[in-house]
């Protein structure tokens, strides 16, 4: 299968625009698990913006 990675990048909700991984779904989603955390597309946008990746911020910002 190949990467979509420009398609991908258009849809990307990650504010971090200089991010080599930007694009390549696969590649952030290990990247950001390998440091005990989530993508950014996996929070709301006021939430994203601050760049804490963290489980406890995801909860926070998802009310969990």
């Amino acid at each position: 299968m190949d990467c979509k990675k420009a398609e991908n990048a258009e849809n990307c909700a990650c504010t971090y625009m200089s991010c080599s991984r930007r694009g390549a779904c696969c590649d952030c989603l290990q990247y950001h698990l390998a440091s005990k955390e989530l993508p950014g597309c996996c929070f709301p946008p006021e939430a994203e913006k601050t760049y804490d990746r963290s489980f406890r911020n995801f909860a926070k910002a998802w009310n969990l």
